[in-house]
């Protein structure tokens, strides 16, 4: 079966992939499988060295991989590159700080000698999602591959071209050429490869459905598993917030990759005291934002990433419009080619609408008024996810406190947008999943804590 690229600009295609079969997907397991083998025998240092190596790869051929994720999902191109550079961050993150990470841990107890050594599971299938067509991969990988695991990767069909592109960056930082594949598949066959005995675990960024349904396939594999899935972060501003910067930090939060983030700051949630001011001086930013091809310069919103998942955000404003909500921007399909929707505000979003519970990933702000802090926390928590928040104050202690004991998330900041981080672990509760990558915590998600104990005489 071919995979047909279009392009979320012209609605042309712009390329087409044939679909791997079973006897191509057989060999490459087998072959990451022995070439995984051989690396977990590889020195953690000289596996560093790899790692830094594919970094300099990534910074030297930034432009051409910025072009080509705007062709094929419609990424603005400067932020492609900013993505690339993210990439090459990680990459020297880990190749920096795995030996630590993964160095022996020391227990005292009655033995001889007792520690914990982490070793490597094996070959990590990751399921990755075409908004960060770069991130999301590098992200997993970095961390996976320092501590010694291979990986195939099953990338989503309309950036496999970048799938394709990720594989070479590895051959050329001179990594073992079946170390890191790209599997060219669609569902059916992921489910086989799941179920391979030859593959350890699973990675997977995706929506709740495909989360539930791929952690379901692993669960009957008892195999490990990570999902990092939906979101619809609060970003609370308080009363004593700086609104100048809430609303200048709000707008890359909502509209950065027109939209399509997990962590982007989908509901806003303003009290009282400032939400006049507040919508005022949004909405007006808001149309500043200026919509069309993401390779041209100044623009910031482009395409979404497919025509039918720009109609599935169109038809959750209708019904939030249709339940009571009031549009204060945006809102209207564009007429021509392209996935194009333009920036939308909603405003007297309530309870049982659209755009309070389900997650808008496009470039929608939803705009929450409520009459305190009490009420914007018990709304940030109405949600069944739990990736990211925000919380806008100048007493820093309140905010600190509001992150860190009232916001259910796997991450949350103060006077800052959610966002990801080598440094800081990542992932989320609720439906947003499960399991952290990055950090300390991200390169230990995919090995074995291996007891050993050795008895005195």
């Amino acid at each position: 079966m071919p995979f047909d690229i279009i392009s979320p600009v012209s609605g042309e295609r712009i390329g087409r992939f044939e679909e791997m079969s079973a006897a191509e997907v057989d060999g490459i397991l087998g072959q990451a499988q022995e070439a995984q083998q051989a690396w977990a025998a590889t020195p953690v240092a000289e596996r560093a060295r790899r790692m830094r190596a594919l970094a300099g790869v990534l910074l030297h051929n930034r432009e051409r991989y910025a072009r080509l994720m705007t062709a094929e999902m419609g990424k603005i191109h400067s932020q492609g590159v900013a993505e690339v550079e993210k990439c090459a961050w990680a990459c020297n993150y880990y190749a920096d700080h795995a030996a630590a990470f993964l160095a022996d841990e020391e227990v005292a107890t009655g033995a001889y000698h007792s520690f914990i050594r982490y070793r490597p599971l094996g070959v990590v299938l990751a399921i990755m999602p075409w908004n960060f067509p770069l991130w999301q991969v590098f992200r997993f990988a970095a961390p996976a591959l320092m501590a010694g695991n291979g990986a195939v990767l099953k990338h989503a069909p309309n950036v496999f071209g970048c799938a394709l592109e990720i594989e070479g960056i590895f051959r050329e930082a001179d990594f073992p050429p079946q170390l890191f594949r790209s599997l060219l598949i669609d569902v059916p066959q992921t489910s086989r490869v799941i179920q391979d005995p030859r593959v350890a675990a699973v990675s997977i960024t995706a929506s709740v459905a495909a989360g539930r349904a791929v952690a379901a396939e692993a669960g009957r594999a008892l195999k490990k598993c990570v999902l990092e899935l939906g979101g619809s972060d609060p970003y609370i501003v308080l009363e004593d917030a700086d609104l100048e910067r809430a609303v200048e930090t709000g707008i890359v939060a909502r509209f950065q990759n027109s939209g399509q983030s997990c962590i982007a700051a989908k509901r806003f949630i303003i009290v009282e005291a400032l939400y006049e001011a507040f919508e005022r001086r949004f909405v007006e930013r808001v149309r500043q934002l200026k919509m069309g091809d993401p390779a041209e310069e100044g623009v910031y919103i482009g395409p979404l990433a497919r025509v039918d998942l720009r109609d599935a955000l169109h038809d959750q404003v209708c019904r939030s419009v249709e339940a009571g909500a009031r549009l204060v921007l945006g809102g209207e399909v564009p007429p021509g080619p392209g996935a194009f929707y333009p920036p939308t505000v909603l405003a007297d979003v309530r309870e049982g609408m659209a755009a309070w519970s389900e997650e808008l990933f496009g470039p929608v702000a939803t705009l929450i008024r409520v009459r305190d802090e009490d009420e914007a926390i018990a709304v940030a928590n109405a949600t069944e996810f739990g990736l990211g928040g925000a919380v806008w104050t100048r007493d820093l202690q309140r905010g600190e406190r509001i992150a860190a004991d009232a916001i259910d998330s796997g991450a949350a900041f103060v006077n800052d947008m959610s966002k990801s981080d080598p440094r800081m672990p990542f992932g989320g509760i609720r439906h947003s999943g499960y399991g952290r990558e990055l950090s300390i915590h991200g390169i230990r998600e995919f090995v074995n804590a291996h007891a050993v104990w050795v008895a005195a005489d």
